[in-house]
């Protein structure tokens, strides 16, 4: 019989902010479930998801990305209830990944995007954007680890996490990590968390554009950096609407 993974507890890491009442009702095996996909040297594969429901999802996706290859994915998070993506990747030489997401909602639910890079040979490079914009007592979560092993040389990873909390009682948390034992890389992280813009939206109001307008405008601006990357315009306002759709609810 095949022995299934342990749980996940308090005391690991990468699950410091997850909401655990809402894993308990996940059946064990969903914890041993991954979605494997290997891109061939120089393929290039693009993924566009919107992601979310009224109940707890879990999603496990891990990528190898070979030789010169290019992996870019792009995630919608809105569920109403627990919803954790969580992608490992590991590039060979010369390969790229691309991601971008966005956690959306209120409510009290969590919503949350686990990566782990791992940069095993020289010259790939990746880069991450993730936007969170939450209201009520929902929680937007980032955990980004890259690894760069030691002959990965002329390595260039980035992580760039902003959230937008639109009410008190809203939260948003990251937690990025860099592990290098090359010394010819360039790896970069930033984060920061903060309301909306009021003189924005006082600007805004004065010329008179409503404020549940200006609201899904300035909103919209904050969450297409996530987004900027993708080269389809369509798929841009398929994302950017699924986002933007959950706003209704929030003054």
């Amino acid at each position: 019989m095949t022995q299934l993974a342990a749980l996940p507890t308090w005391h690991d890491e990468e699950w410091r902010y997850a909401d655990f009442a809402a894993l308990e009702t996940l059946a064990p095996e969903r914890f041993d479930e991954w979605k494997e996909v290997e891109l061939a040297p120089g393929e290039t594969r693009r993924k566009c998801m919107v992601l979310g429901g009224e109940s707890p999802e879990l999603h496990r996706i891990r990528l190898t990305v070979g030789e010169g290859a290019r992996a870019e994915l792009f995630v919608a998070n809105i569920g109403n209830d627990y919803t954790r993506v969580e992608v490992e990747i590991r590039l060979a030489k010369g390969a790229h990944f691309q991601f971008g997401g966005v956690t959306i909602g209120g409510g009290n639910a969590t919503r949350e995007f686990v990566t782990r890079t791992i940069h095993a040979e020289p010259e790939a490079t990746s880069e991450q954007v993730v936007r969170a914009v939450h209201w009520g007592q929902g929680t937007g979560n980032f955990l980004g680890r890259i690894d760069v092993a030691r002959d990965a040389q002329k390595t260039d990873a980035v992580q760039d996490f902003k959230g937008l909390l639109l009410e008190r009682g809203a939260s948003a948390n990251a937690k990025p990590e860099l592990e290098i034992f090359a010394d010819d890389v360039k790896c970069a992280h930033g984060a920061s968390i903060g309301e909306m813009d009021e003189t924005a939206r006082f600007y805004m109001a004065a010329r008179g554009i409503p404020p549940e307008v200006a609201k899904s405008l300035l909103v919209r601006a904050f969450i297409a950096d996530a987004f900027a990357a993708l080269d389809d315009e369509l798929e841009q306002e398929r994302l950017l609407d699924a986002a933007l759709a959950v706003l209704g609810d929030v003054a």
